[in-house]
């Protein structure tokens, strides 16, 4: 393998734009760049990281998939940032934890509650997860623009994505009271990726944010989803706030 090239990512310095997006599945990153971006072009693609470059409104864009879970998200960001790039979006999927939050509005975040593994392997739990505020600014500005439904506040990183409906747990009744107390503390939504991402990006000084469209039903409904997450109100705010922001 080329010495200059990223391990995991497979992408060396020169060959992506500094501002990304990270969905986590590969296949959306593709559908991304084919719908979104102008004149799209396959990077390089490698386990769970398929990446993308192209133009939005003429500015250079990059999307890299990342995989679901925070380790595989914190491989792609500690990568990308050893091959330039320096302002990340995160677009993904979302569960509701404020029931007044709907499927198909959008939740951008201003930071995460560490219930990840991960974050704790880089600085310990009382270190805070938060987005840049640049990010949070331009996300929110971007869906106000578009006359788009959606909610700022702090999100949830866990690790196992089954384990936010109680009756899958060995403790159902200890978990409907974990989810009652983030609720009446203000969280809105939970998600697998943010808290390692936000964490990495205070550290690595590089702007990160999240934005993410709600599906299925709320953490206390039965464990399904159905259909496909819509993608343009998501990618149409992620965009334009990204080029906004700039490098």
């Amino acid at each position: 393998m080329d010495d200059e090239r990223e391990y995991h990512i497979g992408i060396a310095p020169g060959e992506i734009p500094p501002l990304v997006l990270l969905p986590g599945d590969p296949d959306r990153s593709k559908a991304i760049a084919t719908q979104f971006l102008e004149n799209p072009e396959e990077i390089a693609k490698k386990r769970e990281y398929w990446s993308f470059r192209g133009k939005y409104k003429g500015t250079p864009v990059a999307v890299c998939s990342t995989g679901i879970g925070c380790p595989s998200a914190a491989i792609a960001l500690e990568e990308l940032i050893r091959v330039g790039c320096t302002t990340f979006v995160r677009v993904g999927t979302a569960g509701a934890i404020n029931p007044r939050i709907k499927a198909g509005d959008l939740v951008i975040f201003t930071g995460a509650v560490r219930d990840d593994g991960t974050s704790k392997q880089y600085v310990p739990v009382e270190y805070p997860a938060v987005a840049d505020p640049k990010v949070v600014l331009a996300l929110r500005e971007a869906a106000e623009q578009n006359s788009l439904p959606y909610r700022i506040g702090i999100g949830h990183s866990k690790d196992a994505f089954y384990s936010e409906h109680p009756d899958l747990v060995a403790d159902p009744e200890r978990m409907r009271k974990r989810w009652d107390s983030f609720r009446k503390a203000g969280v809105i939504a939970t998600e697998m990726e943010a808290a390692a991402l936000f964490v990495i990006g205070q550290m690595r000084g590089v702007k990160v944010g999240a934005i993410c469209v709600i599906v299925g039903e709320s953490i206390d409904k039965e464990a399904k989803i159905v259909g496909s997450p819509p993608l343009d109100n998501l990618l149409t705010t992620a965009l334009d706030a990204i080029t906004a922001i700039g490098p």
